[in-house]
């Protein structure tokens, strides 16, 4: 439905001479070749300046590039990187002309030889003479951390910024970064100190007051009370005048009236630059939050290089070992120096094996990574103080390395493992478990995966940090992703072990001499993603208290009848097991809370079904399954998650569900219109609200989006019955229903609906207009305040998308609701034949936020924005109408034969975003 950048790729040729756009369009792989060798050329005279640069910078001390060669170098990659960002949307077709392609690159060739051209002289320096003054830090080479520091640094030469937070996890680099920094501040002489502290992980103020103090070569006397030793640091400070003072390293939240330190502002001319691990110590203390993130695997393996030695780029042997080293370093610079210069001058491939398998082990086996790195991550675990979040954190490690988690399933498994406590609602459950995400990912043991914000990863150096942790208490066997084709072997099942994670392997059977102890701890076993065909009948006795078991996407085809004696059991995952066509009988595990089937082949609901009192969530997506024993759901009267198969085979009487006061989350299909208005009438009188629901007559239409939806396909009325809505529906979609002639006419609550985001309408013979305001009164709020999309199709006798009943079309402008449409942003007609204007007039002041208008074999539409009655005209004069769609993107109008005009002769349309 997004149609913007192609849109705006094709408005761009237009206007191109035709033989021009020909020419584009022929010649595009010439292009594209082209591109690539300008490119290429360019990245070369890049690496040549850099390392020239690099040599002038080591042979003489106290010079600095000079400014003109940094810009170059600077913007150079900027464009190296958008060329590629070309040669990806070309290549994946992202664009609909070949002609548009190929002025694209065209485009971007041109700039980048205007670069070539302009790069500087190899035959001259580099570099000038650097400002004298101060002592700099001793630091290591800076790699990957330079678009970072250009972040930095203009907050520090701005008055409005006065405090930065530099946050990111430990080892990645924010020290380094800072102490250059500080060096270039020293070099700026734009301040008349700038003070370095470091402190400690178990924060003290009188060692902060007396570390500034000495910094300052200042005296701070040993004995006295905090608040007047907090005095003479403050009158110490102030003496000093405008300075930056860097904290690195600070864990929790710093009182600086405590301490002592004078709030920086932009009257004092004083900075406060902190580096932390957790990003809420910076929006605590009111900084300005700056993100540093791990290195790139080219930046890495790049200082890794730098500091292993050259010796080791002549023996190209060891290059594939070591950038599987690298790789195990995880992007930290930090980890990648300690295990660099471990390994520094040893060119013995067996060497180089051993230390890659002991990194895949346990990072810190190699000398000084432990102390280093995973025992500053250890202490950013343990500095969580809640020990059910610990348990949160560790359970990320049992999926595979580098495994991206969807945030809703993470949370969904905690809950399953009893992670989260028990609360009136699922949904408050869901709140806690994204708190606790945040939190995780605030002190950087998670981050967000960068192409979406619905996934966290576990990075792996955090990971090795965790596993060191599950290796010991509590104890758990990960081996997820490891390509095993059978279960680990006899002494690795040891009695003491809780959680066991096979998943996303290649195991596919399971005996019971496999597994010969019995693992009277073992709670969770996790098989997902195993091509597990059978399963032994005895297997599960050996684990007696297990709770959680995930079979999902597995070829099991049955489960053996020793799960039925698995007493503990509170989650069986089953979901995506294509071949299970029958399960054993359920009526034993009445402690059951979870029971996912979705997308299995079962026909019936398993046997004992109706014991599973306790049961919250149920998802019964299956396509294969033919009904839901009557009497069943009632049963289940703790349930809060409920999702049925919504096709024709099966469908719901409303006093199945109503009796499911807990429900929360529900996916169904209701026999007709008046099962659904049943039960929707329901839950108005019990002020009912789900969170989430897709509640469904007839068939399924079209692909949903929101949260909350009614889809209505092919309905046959009960009498006069007219449809009744939730008032929180944010989706609607009504398709074959032909005896509609509006919505506003045909459904009776429709006034009532608040948030309405989305109306989807096809294929109904009997629709004349969306909506006739003639059952409105202009001072209500009208239930299309809010929508977002209004698509509209094979509607043979739609007319006019707002109808007035009985009144002139004079007044219509004064009636219409000031509401209504104004948060419209995407407008689709398709194939409505009686439509001979789209938009009218007096609806434009509501337009303003309209960004896409698309048309579509109309046969009979001649305008798009309609002209004003001739009683109006007639008023104006010969005054022109202004119609202004300020946000208008994108309008694409096809297969329109009659269409005359855009807007009438007496209309200007103003559309300055087009």
């Amino acid at each position: 439905m997004e149609y913007v950048e192609p849109a705006v790729c094709i408005a761009n040729c237009l206007g191109t001479p035709i033989s021009t756009y020909l020419q584009y369009h022929r010649k595009l792989n010439n292009y594209v070749r082209n591109l690539k060798r300008i490119r290429d050329e360019l990245n070369s005279q890049m690496e040549d300046i850099e390392m020239l640069l690099k040599a002038e910078l080591l042979h003489h001390v106290g010079k600095i590039p000079k400014k003109g060669v940094e810009n170059w170098l600077e913007n150079v990659k900027m464009m190296i990187r958008e060329a590629r960002d070309v040669e990806n949307k070309v290549g994946n077709g992202r664009f609909f002309f070949r002609a548009c392609n190929g002025k694209l690159v065209d485009k971007m060739t041109r700039e980048m030889q205007k670069f070539l051209d302009k790069a500087p002289n190899l035959s001259q320096s580099l570099v000038i003479d650097g400002p004298s003054g101060g002592l700099p830090l001793l630091t290591s080479e800076l790699v990957g951390e330079e678009a970072v520091r250009e972040e930095i640094w203009p907050c520090l030469m701005q008055e409005e910024v006065s405090k930065i937070g530099v946050w990111g996890m430990g080892g990645v680099g924010k020290t380094t970064i800072m102490k250059h920094i500080h060096n270039d501040l020293l070099k700026e002489q734009r301040f008349e100190r700038v003070i370095w502290v470091t402190i400690s992980k178990e924060f003290d103020i009188v060692k902060l007051q007396d570390d500034i103090a000495s910094a300052l070569n200042g005296y701070m006397p040993k004995e006295g009370n905090k608040v007047r030793r907090a005095a003479i640091l403050s009158e110490l400070l102030k003496k000093v005048g405008k300075h930056v003072l860097i904290l690195d390293d600070v864990w929790d939240k710093v009182s600086l009236e405590e301490v002592g330190i004078p709030e920086p502002s932009s009257s004092n001319g004083c900075k406060l630059v902190l580096t932390t691990r957790v990003e809420q110590v910076c929006k605590y203390m009111e900084c300005k939050v700056i993100k540093v993130k791990p290195l790139s695997k080219e930046e890495a393996l790049t200082l890794f290089l730098n500091k292993v030695g050259p010796n080791i780029l002549q023996s190209p042997t060891l290059m594939p070992t070591l950038r599987l080293v690298v790789k195990e370093c995880a992007g930290l610079p930090l980890t990648i120096v300690v295990i660099a210069g471990t390994m520094k001058g040893e060119d013995d491939p067996r060497i180089w094996k051993n230390a890659l398998k002991d990194l895949k082990e346990r990072i810190g086996k190699v000398e000084g990574v432990e102390a280093e790195v995973i025992e500053r991550l250890k202490f950013s675990f343990n500095h969580l103080k809640d020990e059910k979040m610990k348990h949160c954190f560790l359970h990320c490690a049992l999926y595979p390395e580098d495994y991206s988690i969807w945030k809703d399933e993470l949370i969904e498994s905690w809950i399953d493992e009893g992670f989260i406590d028990e609360m009136d609602t699922r949904q408050e459950m869901k709140d806690k478990g994204h708190a606790i995400l945040k939190k995780l990912e605030d002190n950087s043991l998670l981050e967000n995966v960068s192409y979406s914000d619905q996934k966290v990863k576990m990075h792996d150096a955090v990971r090795d940090m965790a596993l060191s942790i599950t290796s010991m208490n509590p104890r758990y066997m990960i081996q997820a992703g490891f390509q095993l084709q059978k279960l680990p072997k006899e002494e690795e099942w040891t009695v003491d072990i809780e959680k066991v994670s096979l998943m996303d392997n290649s195991i596919s059977e399971i005996s019971i001499d496999m597994v010969p102890l019995k693992c009277q701890r073992l709670t969770t076993l996790l098989l997902q993603d195993n091509p597990v065909k059978k399963i032994s009948d005895s297997f599960f006795a050996n684990i007696p208290c297990l709770s959680v078991l995930n079979l999902s996407s597995t070829k099991i085809k049955c489960l053996p009848n020793s799960i039925s004696e698995l007493k503990n059991l509170t989650a069986l995952l089953l979901c995506g097991c294509e071949e299970l066509s029958q399960l054993p009988s359920l009526s034993k595990l009445q402690g059951l809370k979870k029971l996912d089937l979705s997308y299995t082949i079962i026909e019936e609901v398993p046997e004992g079904m109706d014991m599973l009192i306790n049961l919250r969530y149920l998802d019964l997506n299956v396509r294969t399954l033919k009904d839901v024993p009557t009497g069943l759901l009632p049963k289940l009267f703790c349930l809060e998650h409920f999702k049925l198969f919504r096709g024709k085979k099966i469908s719901l009487k409303a006093e199945e569900v109503t009796p499911l006061e807990k429900l929360e989350f529900f996916y169904g299909r209701f026999e007709d219109l008046h099962e659904l208005n049943k039960f929707v009438s329901s839950m108005q009188q019990c002020k009912k609200s789900l969170f989430k629901y897709l509640l469904q007559v007839g068939s399924s239409p079209c692909m949903y989006e929101g949260d909350k939806i009614i889809s209505i396909n092919e309905l046959e009325y009960c009498g006069d019955e007219l449809i009744m809505l939730p008032a929180d529906i944010q989706e609607l979609h009504i398709c074959n229903c032909h005896n509609l002639r509006s919505l506003s006419e045909d459904i009776s609550s429709f006034k009532n609906v608040m948030d309405l985001r989305a109306s989807i309408i096809m294929d109904c013979q009997g629709i004349e207009c969306v909506v006739s305001l003639s059952s409105f009164s202009s001072s209500w709020t009208h239930p299309f305040q809010s929508l977002e999309l209004l698509s509209l199709s094979r509607l043979p006798k739609l007319s006019e998308l707002i109808k007035f009943e009985g009144f002139g079309s004079a007044t219509t402008s004064i009636l219409t609701p000031s509401a209504i449409f104004s948060h419209l942003k995407q407008i689709y007609i398709h194939n409505c034949s009686s439509m001979k204007a789209l938009l009218p007039h007096w609806l434009l002041p509501n337009l303003w936020n309209l960004e896409v208008i698309q048309v579509e074999s109309c046969d009979e539409l001649v305008e798009i924005l309609a002209a004003p009655t001739s009683e109006d005209e007639d008023k104006r004069s010969d005054a022109s109408i202004k119609f202004h769609l300020p946000k208008l993107r994108v309008l694409r109008l096809m297969k329109l034969p009659k269409l005359k005009s855009i807007c009438s002769k007496s209309g200007v349309m103003i559309c300055d975003c087009l």
